[in-house]
């Protein structure tokens, strides 16, 4: 039996379990990218069979070396996307948590929220964009504010559906105590609505990308949309296919992100 004076440093072999573990799960993860190595086999191929030239289309490890060799081309503009889509998600899963607990809080409420929600998210994002770029004008507010828009209306659903399951017993044992929907909201309602959140959060993680590279494309001066179309203008394909790639990987990258945070905060809470 093996005693451990308070205070001294952890025993070597419980920091080998630590590297072994955090090794697993990186290693898991990169086995969750084979169809992201599917794509640049099927891209390379494509380009082979057709014989392109690359003014057409370069192939896969042309653009991927462009990027290792000229990454200051890409940095600012990479960071800048992430930065707005992970704000825009942050932003976004709030105000749909605020709206889904309005909707559960009142019907009458329910009533106004409820169908403008519905009404923004029928709306494609195309047309989205021009709408709330001729509100809060051309440039980085609109990207931001279009992120917010596009990705709230998942964690809005998910927490509503979270509230609304709130179990009886739960709700009888409240009553019997004399709480209010204050403390039933408080201490019951949202922490069964965290693991509905994190599965918003998880599925809206890409969206948010999705939405802030498009956004950037259309009206944005600085993103990783707004340097595709600066590469396309201007002709310059090893730039405009790199930009491509660095998107995938980052939209992989925060769908991965928002994933483990999820089973982390799952784990925590049930």
């Amino acid at each position: 039996m093996s005693t451990t004076v308070p205070g001294t440093p952890a025993p070597p072999e419980t920091k080998t379990r630590g590297a072994t573990g955090w090794l697993s799960w990186l290693g898991i993860n990169i086995l969750h990218l084979w169809p992201l190595a599917l794509v640049l086999i099927a891209w390379d191929l494509w380009v082979v069979i057709n014989d392109y030239s690359a003014l057409i289309a370069p192939r896969p490890w042309a653009a991927i070396s462009d990027v290792i060799t000229q990454p200051d081309q890409y940095a600012s503009d990479t960071l800048f996307t992430a930065l707005m889509s992970l704000g825009g998600l942050v932003v976004g899963t709030a105000v749909g948590t605020v709206c889904a607990i309005l909707v559960w809080w009142s019907a009458a409420l329910s009533g106004v929220v409820t169908p403008a929600a519905l009404i923004l998210r029928s709306v494609p994002i195309s047309a989205l964009i021009p709408i709330i770029a001729r509100l809060v004008g051309y440039d980085d507010k609109a990207v931001f504010v279009s992120i917010v828009v596009i990705t709230f209306f998942p964690s809005f659903v998910f927490v509503l559906s979270g509230l609304s399951s709130i179990p009886a017993a739960g709700r009888d044992l409240f009553a019997v105590m004399g709480a209010g929907k204050p403390q039933l909201l408080l201490r019951l309602g949202l922490l069964h609505s965290v693991p509905n959140l994190m599965i918003s959060v998880r599925i809206t993680a890409p969206i948010a990308v999705m939405a802030a590279i498009l956004t950037e494309f259309l009206i944005g001066q600085n993103g990783l949309g707004a340097l595709f179309a600066e590469a396309r203008s201007y002709r310059q394909w090893d730039l405009a296919w790199g930009t491509a790639v660095i998107a995938t990987v980052l939209s992989v990258a925060i769908f991965l992100s928002a994933r483990w945070l999820e089973r982390r905060v799952t784990d925590r809470v049930t």
